[in-house]
């Protein structure tokens, strides 16, 4: 096997236990929907015991709110804290250092009921949400920077994997019969310590990435060393001499901060490509079909629909896995356009559906399809490739920047239309979907037209396209693919 394509056992190992980060995003952002009611009523006997009052429903809403909405304020932050981490310490410490906020975290929601502290629980949310902000930004990064250009892709996709496998794993957990109980909810809530606690012994195995040690620590034979273990080869020179070409143009430009990759013209294209991605996954209407899921079951005369909502799960998780083979033979643009086209075919037909559910019996089982259809469709394209494509478009230097900015963007737009998509469905309907058909329109003609073809690439060859010298970029050595582009970067052409 060509060592290019080769998988390597340390190459699976050090992108898994990486991956582990991104379940605990997963579960973190779906342990606490099951539980809903029980915490809501741990609220209320807490504050009444505490003040002697009857606690008022706005109050308790607020407060239930507050709990779901300040993970999301904190992965905000944490999100765009990457930089800050991953040039001091390095990725893979970086990854080993902020568990110490997932430990703080999961034993601050553990024991909030034994304290009797709904403090605690809205304090433990928040911490965890830091925790995984900074892992929305690590854990792609890292992958990107062990894994060969020609599996770039591929290993990618295990990001969102552990997503999606990680929200799987909290529903299943939340079921009555297991975790999602009036004893058991803090242990449901403080789990993630355990995942915290296998990355932590498995991290002290994983190499460092040796793009970090050769381009940012100079430290050549720790860089050698570490590709030869990845690559399961011991001529690594090709990989060696494209760090250093990297490495050569990092020297001679200025610190790439967030406020630069704006400003600079060779970096403007890039970021705001990386920006509109992040939006599509979190603008696709993904939420609301989860939101609408339930309902849509029920309808369906199925009797028990948080069965259902976890097949929906278990969809989500099948087409990612469908995904990780087809993203390095499709591509990533090929892969996103048609995730955004077929979602929006779906958001149609959900609609019609919705708004003829009492008119046409059989139209309930076309929107049961539509579902899962729009959660599969997802899971190809807007749902994996946001996350690793944002690594991909920028080298070394101005990546951590890059990358903490298309986290902020995504943390945000998740914030948003958590608070906002409420009052839009109390306003539209379920004429709701509409608003993100025309989102997913909006996302399609812009990957169409903007979004240029990665599969294959180098990190130098991709970035050198969007200074505008993509033309005098010779096909990369490492990988001989033909690559689409649009724009500023022209199609390299194949080589026999």
């Amino acid at each position: 096997m060509d060592a290019k394509k080769k998988i390597t056992a340390p190459l699976i190992y050090a992108v898994s236990i990486a991956a582990i980060g991104s379940l605990q995003f997963g579960y973190n952002t779906g342990v606490i929907n099951a539980p809903e009611k029980i915490i809501q009523s741990f609220f209320n006997r807490t504050l009444y015991e505490r003040s002697g009052e009857a606690v008022s429903p706005e109050l308790l809403t607020s407060l239930w709110s507050l709990s779901v909405a300040i993970f999301s304020v904190g992965g905000m932050i944490g999100s765009f804290s990457v930089s800050l981490f991953v040039n001091r310490f390095g990725r893979r410490n970086s990854m080993l250092l902020v568990n110490i906020l997932a430990f703080a975290g999961g034993t601050l929601m553990a024991f909030s009921k034994m304290a009797k502290a709904v403090e605690m629980l809205i304090i433990g949310r928040f911490v965890i949400g830091l925790f995984c902000g900074l892992c929305t930004g690590f854990v792609p990064m890292y992958i990107s920077e062990v894994s060969p250009t020609s599996l770039r892709g591929a290993f990618g996709t295990l990001n969102q994997l552990g997503i999606v496998v990680g929200i799987l794993v909290a529903q299943i957990f939340g079921l009555e019969g297991i975790m999602g109980t009036e004893a058991l909810w803090p242990l449901l809530l403080g789990f993630t310590v355990l995942p915290a606690i296998l990355q932590c012994v498995a991290l002290l195995f994983c190499p460092e990435s040796p793009r970090f040690l050769l381009i940012n620590k100079m430290e050549e034979e720790k860089a050698q060393a570490v590709l030869q273990k990845l690559r399961g080869t011991q001529d690594v020179s090709q990989d060696i001499l494209e760090m250093k070409e990297e490495s050569a143009k990092m020297s001679q430009e200025k610190k790439a901060t967030v406020p630069e990759l704006f400003r600079s013209p060779n970096y403007r294209q890039a970021i705001i490509i990386a920006i509109m991605l992040q939006l599509s996954q979190q603008l696709s209407g993904i939420n609301a079909v989860f939101y609408y899921s339930t309902g849509i079951f029920e309808r369906a005369g199925i009797t028990q629909p948080v069965y259902a909502t976890i097949g929906a799960g278990v969809v989500n998780t099948i087409f990612t896995v469908v995904s990780l083979f087809l993203v390095e033979r499709a591509g990533r643009r090929t892969l996103h356009l048609v995730g955004l086209g077929g979602m929006a075919v779906c958001a149609v037909l959900i609609t019609i559906a919705l708004a003829l559910k009492d008119i046409v019996q059989w139209i309930r089982y076309i929107s049961i399809i539509a579902t899962f259809g729009f959660v599969a469709l997802f899971e190809i394209g807007p749902g994996p490739i946001p996350w690793f494509i944002v690594a991909e478009l920028f080298s070394q230097g101005p990546r951590p920047a890059a990358m903490a900015v298309a986290g902020c963007s995504n943390w945000t737009s998740n914030f948003l239309v958590g608070m906002l998509f409420p009052y839009a469905e109390k306003l539209c309907g379920s004429y709701v979907f509409l608003i993100f058909l025309v989102f997913l329109v909006i996302f399609f003609i812009f990957t169409f037209f903007k979004v240029p073809e990665t599969k294959g690439r180098t990190f130098e060859d991709i970035s050198r396209g969007f200074e505008g010298r993509g033309e005098a970029s010779p096909p990369s050595p490492v990988e001989k693919n033909p690559m689409v582009e649009l724009n500023s970067i022209q199609p390299d052409k194949e080589v026999a």
